[in-house]
Parts: structure tokens; C-alpha cells; sequence
């Protein structure tokens, strides 16, 4: 291992300044010759010989500000744990792995779990300093305990009508103001009693309660859930095309014909390390796909156009699904463009579409089912079965 220190250093900072820091960052705070930091992060600093900036605003043009010193002994600040929605991530993307190093700080999630007693490695934690509170709704159900940092103070009373509005209004708040510093202060109340002193920085601990069930974790959530204009792949259906989607960690899903974008949504919300491309020619239906995947709390891509000339240039898929507008020429591009082991999974409802696939079929390979559902329905003064249309999936690998 070479002794030579790299050029960028990134040290996190607690809400207690140099008192908490290790000797390490201390140290590298005494040797560095530019700090860039927030002017929260600045105000914290012990005296120092470097040349300090405050990171501008937007935090996007600090990055190039930042790069411009590589030579230099070189701070970062950041806070807390840098890797954890923080910008650490951002900051070494483009950097060898020689050019950089991190000296953390305790996160906010360990001091927060610390405070309340929680066990951390069972508590989902969230980052919604910058993002929709719906991050939340998969995991809103009566008695699940949850961690998120919030923008600042008024976005806990935000926070607080939002799980109302949601049906989670017998929900716990704790507020974690400033955590590890002098200033550090945690607070228990209801929803309809949020204080209006809340300092930043602030998180909260979250114990779920209220009338609704909460979102289900299983494939083929109800259809009420989505937003549609009658274009949805309805609840089983939709079952059994994620268990033929089979997502595994780290894929990337290709949903031609999105929409409601049930299928999309349904894939993400299988696990944080998925990833989704949902292509759809109705305008009015790709707006509408993109407010579902918001409410839902997904980060869902959502591209307007026609299949398949709008497939060009789109990062490649690991699995894709065919939900509408089945063609020969989607079916050829498919197979003459995307790499080999791609899987496929089609959904056919139209006659043509059935030909289509069954052709494909016998010359491919995979495995083609026919699904055929009926419902009970009223029938004068009794029951009857009310068949909906078959649809063949034809499910293989390109």
C-alpha cells in the first residue's frame, strides 16, 4: 500500500464540530490547503491555515470549484456518514479509487437509532431532504418503525398532514433535532401537535399507525392503486406476469406499452436495487404513468414515443416486457439488438396477437400460457361466472 495520501479527502462532520472529529480528520483538516464545505459545515471548523469556500448553490457547481484544486490537498465536508444520501457518491464518480479517501462522522441514522433505541439494521431508513414524501408508502403499515431526514423544520408538519391525508393519522412522531451536538434535542408528539420550533438539522423517527392496511407486499397490488383509463394489467394477471418478470437484484426492465405503468411500478417495488424504463406512444397516459410511479413512491423513467424507434439510445434492458403494441418489427428489433440472455415476457390479448406469438413460439422457444379468468358476478337473482378476455404470455430468453 502506497504511502502517499490522495489528493481529495472527504471528512464528515457531526453537529459538535472539531470536538467529535477522530485525530485523522483533525489531522487532515490541519494539513489541507483548500476546505470546501456548506456554510453550515464551514461555521463548525476549528482554526485553520487552508484557503476556505463555501460550497456554492446550487451544490452542482461546487463540483467543478472543487475538481479545479486536484494537485492540492484537498477537504470536502460533508455530513455525518458522506455515503449516506450525502454527497460522497457524487463527489468520487469520476475519481480512481488512489484519488480519494473518507473519514466518516457517526451518520444521522446511528445517532438517531442510538436516541430512540431502535434496532437499526430492522428500521428502513429514508433521505427526504430532497425528495417526495411518497418515498414512504410501501412501507406504511400500523406499527412499522421508520427514520428519515427531512428538509427542515416546516417539513415535519408537512410530513405530518401528508401521512394524515395518507389514512396514518394515529402515527408517532419523534423529532430529532441536531443530533450529537450541544443543540441536540428529541421531542415525541402526535400528528395534529407538531411544535413550530423545530431547529435544522432535523430527522424523524416515525411509528406507523392509522386505518388504513398499507400497501401490500406481494405482486398484483390492487388495482385501485393505479390511476388508468381502463389500459391496466389487472391485479392477477399482473401476479403472474412479475412472477414470469422474476426481477433479480440490479436489473433493468424495459416496459413497452406501459400504460397505467402497473407493471413498471410493481417491479420497482420489488426491491431498491431495481431499475425501470416504461415506454408509452398515449402522451396523456405517459403523464399519467409518471404521477402513478410518484404516488407509489418509485423513481420510474418514463419515455414518450413509438416502439421501436424510440428503443434507440435507451440503456439496455436485462427483461423486457411487451404489454401493448405487439408487432413483427418490435419483435424483430428485439431479438436483432438486444443482447443475448435478455428475457422476455409478452402479453397478448387481440387474436393477431395470439398468431403472433404462437409463430414466435414454435420458432424460439420459451414457454407460452394461456390465462383465462373468470369472476363471480350477479346474474338476475343469482351468480353467474363472468369470463374475462384470455391472454397468452409467452415468457423466453433472446
Amino acid at each position: 500500500m502506497s504511502d502517499v495520501l490522495p489528493w481529495l479527502t472527504i471528512v464528515g462532520l457531526g453537529e459538535d464540530g472539531p470536538d467529535g472529529l477522530s485525530p485523522a480528520s483533525l489531522r487532515a483538516l490541519h494539513e489541507a490547503e483548500i476546505i470546501m464545505g456548506a456554510a453550515r459545515h464551514v461555521a463548525l471548523l476549528p482554526d485553520v491555515s487552508a484557503q476556505v469556500i463555501t460550497w456554492p448553490v446550487p451544490f452542482s457547481d461546487g463540483v467543478p470549484v472543487l475538481m479545479s484544486h486536484k494537485g492540492k490537498r484537498v477537504v470536502a465536508l460533508a455530513s455525518g456518514d458522506p455515503f449516506w444520501h450525502g454527497a460522497g457518491s457524487v463527489l468520487v464518480k469520476d475519481l480512481t479509487a488512489d484519488e480519494w479517501r473518507t473519514l466518516p462522522a457517526p451518520g444521522t441514522m446511528s445517532l438517531a437509532a442510538a436516541a430512540l433505541g431502535w434496532p437499526l439494521e430492522k428500521t428502513p431508513t429514508f433521505g427526504l431532504h430532497a425528495a417526495p414524501f411518497a418515498r414512504l408508502s410501501p412501507h406504511l403499515h400500523n406499527g412499522v418503525l421508520l427514520l428519515a431526514t427531512l428538509r427542515d423544520g416546516n417539513a415535519v408538519g408537512e410530513l405530518a398532514d401528508w401521512l394524515t391525508q395518507a389514512g396514518f393519522a394515529q402515527s408517532t412522531l419523534h423529532i430529532l433535532e441536531a443530533l450529537g451536538g450541544p443543540r441536540q434535542r428529541v421531542r415525541t408528539c402526535s400528528l395534529n401537535a407538531v411544535p413550530d420550533d423545530i431547529q435544522h438539522p432535523v430527522c424523524v423517527g416515525l411509528e406507523v399507525g392509522g386505518t388504513e392496511l398499507g400497501m401490500p407486499l406481494a405482486s398484483g397490488r390492487p388495482d385501485a392503486l393505479f390511476e388508468n383509463d381502463g389500459q391496466i394489467t389487472k391485479r392477477p394477471v399482473r401476479a403472474l406476469t412479475l412472477s414470469a418478470l422474476a426481477p433479480r437484484a440490479g436489473e433493468h426492465l424495459w416496459d413497452i406499452g406501459g400504460g397505467s405503468g402497473s407493471i413498471a411500478i410493481e417491479w420497482l417495488l420489488s426491491g431498491s436495487q431495481l431499475s425501470a424504463t416504461t415506454i408509452e406512444i398515449n402522451e396523456t397516459r405517459a403523464m399519467r404513468i409518471a404521477e402513478n410511479a410518484q404516488n407509489l413512491g418509485v423513481d420510474l423513467t418514463v419515455v414518450t414515443g413509438a416502439a421501436p424507434a424510440v428503443l434507440e439510445g435507451l440503456p439496455h434492458p436485462d427483461v423486457v416486457f411487451i404489454g401493448g403494441g405487439i408487432s413483427e418489427e418490435m419483435l424483430d428489433w428485439l431479438w436483432s439488438n438486444l443482447g443475448h440472455g435478455t428475457r422476455l415476457v409478452a402479453n397478448g390479448v387481440t387474436l393477431e396477437a395470439e398468431i403472433l406469438l404462437a409463430q414466435w413460439h414454435a420458432a424460439k422457444g420459451g414457454g407460452l400460457m394461456r390465462i383465462e379468468l373468470s369472476e363471480s358476478k350477479p346474474l338476475g337473482r343469482k351468480r353467474g361466472w363472468k369470463a374475462s378476455y384470455p391472454i397468452v404470455q409467452w415468457s423466453t430468453k433472446l
